[in-house]
């Protein structure tokens, strides 16, 4: 009994670390509520909408009204995914969500006019199109929000939580609303989360597009060809967007199958299922506490495999037990195993795929995964039509276990692998002075960076020490002082150190630390390497020597706002 205690109070210690990390990153929860919404917004607009194609026509239409919003939305993808490496990604995931309101809001405005079927059916394609926009970009974004490596893997189980919960908060509240008054309401309440979400999201400064200005010069088809060209070349992450996009299958498939069973076979109603779609997020809440052991998890291959087996046994569960409490509870158990398999392999993803093009390579899943579940809703009706809801149940159940038990070597060796230094990147990405290297060098300079805690009012290095290490500033505020004066304040994204590293000098100046502050330290060699090896970043970095050193010598007076550092 004590045992057990412990290890409840362990997993809730656990979470509440996970959300403590991110509450503390002001970026990271704006995107995170936002993100709440919009799982919100997406999950009770899908299913309301095949309510309303059920209504119209049965279980046929309501497959065919999916393929409708799915098959637009699996096409545009990855071109959308081509923008966070296009152009700044917060600025991208506002727009996105923007675009999102205004088509739900279109939608319920064809709907309350009681315009044809035809044409709500297409301006909720728009809308489904539009939310492909979210999941690559706040994928690519994430890194560059993040202050540590656990801070990313926290943002991601956090982020997965918040999936899970809104998987059961959409639905639930789409099942209200629809008891109450109709999928018009669905729509409009929606559109104006969606449109929330947006204004939450435009707060958000973030960094500068991945790709820089070389991408700017390439056509949107082009970056789309080179997310699938990398997928081809990459084979570690072509088998990660393959099986986190096969769980797509089944969620397609249980789209209408939840109707199917809430109206065919347990006879619940309108409202059933969104009420059955629920009981999947109930799941998903539940395992938070699971979820929260992946962070500071070396290996993510064991869970990822768990999970698919636990989402398999329920599934072949309610193939064979097809009652309301059974249904529900079986639901849920499934939820467990989705949450923890999806964060697992996302987490996994970001961890392996090449950091420049992160952004396409998460747009061909997204497009996968739409493209998967137009799948899943043609497959479900036709095994419903074959063998009932209880062979369909169990026929994609066995999916998800079946794929990744043919891969397990393969990931396996994945998670050996797979150490790519994603926070490091995201942050030299965002520092005008690397922000130009190549790929290659950027990867080996974060690969030697070294993580680096300063409280608040303590000095990072004295006027006079030696120079031993070049900085860049992850979180918080320093301020540089020289000969006792005020020089400069710098903050997230700034770097400094670099003078007398270049020329063999004791510190100019004495740096301290004005609050609580994260760097990130490179030693002498890694930096002079890319320094020799690089004859655009030596220019840069000698000039901007040059200028400090001038600034400092002209004894700023204190309170000025030159930009000076050692």
């Amino acid at each position: 009994m004590d045992l057990t205690v412990r290890n409840a109070r362990s997993r809730i210690s656990e979470s509440g670390r996970v959300l403590a990390a991110v509450a503390r990153n002001r970026d990271l929860r704006r995107a995170g509520l936002a993100f709440a919404g919009f799982n919100a917004a997406e999950w009770a607009v899908w299913i309301a909408m095949l309510v309303y194609a059920y209504d119209q026509g049965g279980a046929t239409t309501a497959g065919v009204v999916a393929i409708v919003q799915l098959v637009p939305a699996a096409l545009f993808a990855p071109l959308a995914a081509t923008l966070a490496d296009r152009h700044p990604p917060a600025a991208v995931l506002s727009l996105g969500y923007l675009a999102q309101a205004i088509a739900m809001g279109a939608t319920a405005a064809a709907l309350f006019a009681g315009a044809p079927p035809p044409i709500a059916y297409g301006l909720a394609a728009i809308a489904a199109s539009a939310v492909t926009i979210t999941r690559p970009t706040q994928s690519a974004l994430l890194p560059a929000l993040a202050r540590r490596p656990d801070e990313l893997t926290a943002a991601n189980v956090a982020y997965g939580w918040i999936e899970s919960t809104m998987v059961l908060a959409g639905p639930a509240v789409a099942g209200v609303l629809l008891g109450v008054s109709g999928v018009g309401t669905v729509f409009g309440t929606m559109a104006a989360v969606a449109a929330g979400a947006a204004l939450l999201t435009s707060g958000i400064a973030g960094p500068r597009p991945a790709g820089g200005q070389a991408e700017a010069s390439t056509g949107a088809l082009t970056d789309v060809v080179t997310g699938f060209r990398t997928l081809g070349r990459h084979r570690e992450s072509r088998l990660l967007v393959g099986l986190l996009g096969a769980q797509y299958v089944v969620i397609g498939a249980l789209d209408v199958l939840f109707v199917v069973l809430a109206l065919g076979v347990l006879d619940l109603g309108d409202s059933g299922a969104g009420y059955l779609n629920a009981a999947f997020g109930v799941g998903g809440v539940v395992g938070i506490a699971a979820t929260a052991a992946l962070v500071g998890r070396p290996r993510l291959v064991p869970p990822l495999l768990a999970g698919a087996a636990l989402w398999g046994l329920a599934f072949a569960g309610i193939g064979t037990t097809l009652t309301a409490i059974a249904a529900f509870v079986l639901l849920a158990t499934a939820g467990v195993g989705r949450t923890v398999f999806d964060v697992a392999g996302r987490t996994l993803l970001q961890r392996t795929a090449p950091a420049e093009v992160l952004g396409r390579v998460f747009g061909v899943l997204e497009g996968l995964s739409m493209a998967a579940m137009a799948a899943g809703s043609l497959l479900a009706p036709a095994l419903v039509a074959l063998g009932g809801a209880s062979l369909a149940f169990a026929a994609v159940g066995a999916l998800l276990p079946a794929v990744a038990l043919a891969a397990g070597s393969r990931l396996l060796r994945i998670d050996a692998s797979a150490d790519v230094p994603v926070v490091q990147l995201a942050l030299l990405r965002a520092v005008p002075l690397t922000a130009a290297l190549a790929c290659p060098e950027l990867e080996r300079l974060a690969r030697g960076m070294r993580h680096l805690s300063v409280p608040e009012d303590d000095f990072l290095f004295h006027q006079g020490d030696p120079g031993d290490l070049f900085y860049v500033i992850a979180d918080g505020e320093l301020e540089v002082r020289t000969d006792g004066r005020r020089l400069n304040e710098m903050g997230r994204g700034d770097a400094f150190g670099e003078i007398a590293l270049l020329q063999d000098r004791p510190r100019t100046a004495s740096v301290r630390a004005l609050t609580e502050a994260t760097l990130y330290s490179l030693e002498r060699d890694d930096f002079l390497a890319a320094v020799s090896g690089n004859v655009a970043f030596r220019q840069d970095t000698h000039r901007l020597a040059a200028g400090r050193l001038a600034r400092s010598a002209q004894l700023v007076p204190a309170g000025s706002e030159a930009d000076a550092a050692p």
